[in-house]
């Protein structure tokens, strides 16, 4: 194994403390016949260990040694990976390095443990090799990633040459992506050092627009704006408000899966990170996707300064933002601050500077080129929503009559009449009798 990974080229930059590197140097030493028995198996144990948490993590199945190494694959990030993202199969010079070291990884995935296995009296390569998962709940593992990463782990397996080989993977970069920016959704920033500055959020929904009832022409002006934006054209940040539960979240969330397929991606940033907007920006500029910086909730207090970092990046500062970044927020308030708002360094009661501060109040708001509004539904809107979802449940047997009888009670004593209040409600007929 170690004469074949030392022969890497354009993938050398694969950490050297990974466990393909570290079984790289045990079966050195075996192979050197410089080991002590009980020591060796110690750390392939080791190796092995940390190969099931990764395969726990993202739910593999079958050979974890093949699914372990195309998620080598599909996460190393390194110049021809990112132009790869880009074209896929090319012509440069760098192609010979890569099918050279694509038909190293081939190998690997064909690697014959047996020899290891028989001198040290283990199995557990074996049984790696043909590994059954416990079935989990998706919550437990990042799905989206588990599901590319297992698809290139079968074509490799398939793969008749090394052509065909080189198809396969250029094709996965092309269609997928690379690294974590390219097979996850949605992103946080971390504080924890291990995940790196942006933390994959492996918990998403699968709504799409059409599964929110209601507010056709706010969802039409959405979707114009981000199918503008992943094509490549100019498009605007957008502030979504109006009130609690009118589904302005809900929107967006639904904009990422349906756009995810097209590159694009999301970062989740809060009121309180806003100082750290520089930073993310850097990390996603050059990179082939489509990011939404997402704002949730968004309005500033008297006392709250965050809001001149969002202005900084919606003005463009001395660094324009790239064209590869939008801001989507959502608020319950039109201008963001709230009217009786006064920015703490003007305490006068000076006429022009109170002109001066208002002007800012009204330029962050008006830096979003698309503002769409979102308001509670009227009764029969509200009814509509409650009829729609509940036809969605063919186990929910009440009448129309029935449901909005039973809606109209539900809202009086939960909050009013909203999409969330309508989905609560259904809720509440699915769970137990």
């Amino acid at each position: 194994m170690h004469h074949l990974t030392s022969k890497l080229m354009i993938y050398r930059n694969i950490d050297k403390n990974s466990i393909l590197f570290r079984l790289s140097d045990i079966y050195r030493q075996f192979e050197a016949e410089s080991y002590v028995k009980d020591d060796l198996i110690r750390d392939i144990y080791i190796e092995i260990n940390r190969l099931l948490d990764i395969s726990t993590h993202y739910g593999f199945d079958n050979n974890l040694w093949h699914n372990y190494l195309a998620f080598v694959l599909a996460m190393t990030e390194n110049p021809f990976t990112r132009v790869s993202e880009k074209v896929g199969a090319n012509n440069g010079t760098v192609n010979k390095f890569a099918k050279g070291d694509f038909s190293i990884f081939k190998q690997l995935f064909d690697f014959d443990f047996s020899k290891l296995e028989n001198e040290l009296a283990i199995d557990c390569f074996t049984v790696i090799t043909n590994y059954k998962a416990v079935v989990k709940g998706e919550q437990i593992f990042n799905k989206s990633v588990s599901e590319k990463v297992q698809e290139l782990s079968q074509a490799i397996e398939q793969s008749e040459d090394d052509i065909e080989l080189y198809q396969v993977i250029t094709g996965f970069y092309k269609t997928y992506g690379v690294g974590k920016l390219g097979l996850n959704k949605a992103f946080r920033i971390s504080t924890d050092d291990k995940s790196g500055f942006l933390c994959p959020i492996t918990m998403t929904s699968d709504m799409l627009l059409d599964d929110l009832v209601g507010y056709e022409s706010q969802k039409k002006e959405l979707i114009k704006n981000t199918e503008a934006f992943v094509e490549g054209y100019r498009a605007n940040n957008v502030l979504l408000y109006g009130d609690a539960g009118t589904g302005k979240s809900a929107s967006i969330k639904a904009i990422l899966n349906q756009y995810y397929s097209q590159g694009l991606r999301m970062i989740e940033v809060y009121k309180h990170e806003f100082k750290e907007l520089p930073k993310v920006i850097a990390a996603i500029k050059n990179r082939n996707y489509r990011f939404i910086i997402y704002m949730d909730d968004l309005s500033f207090e008297e006392f709250e300064i965050e809001y001149k970092y969002l202005k900084a990046v919606l003005e463009g500062g001395l660094e324009p933002k790239p064209e590869n970044v939008l801001i989507y927020a959502t608020s319950n308030r039109r201008h963001l601050i709230r009217e009786t708002w006064s920015d703490r360094s003007d305490m006068s009661e000076d006429e022009m500077h109170r002109s001066d501060t208002i002007e800012e109040k009204l330029s962050l708001a008006e830096r979003f080129g698309v503002t769409i509004g979102y308001y509670k539904p009227n009764r029969e809107e509200y009814f509509n929503i409650v009829t729609n979802l509940a036809r969605r449940h063919p186990e929910i047997k009440l009448s129309d009559e029935e449901l909005r009888s039973e809606a109209g009670k539900w809202e009086m004593r939960h909050g009013g009449m909203s999409g969330r209040t309508a989905q609560q409600f259904i809720d509440s007929l699915l769970g137990p009798v």
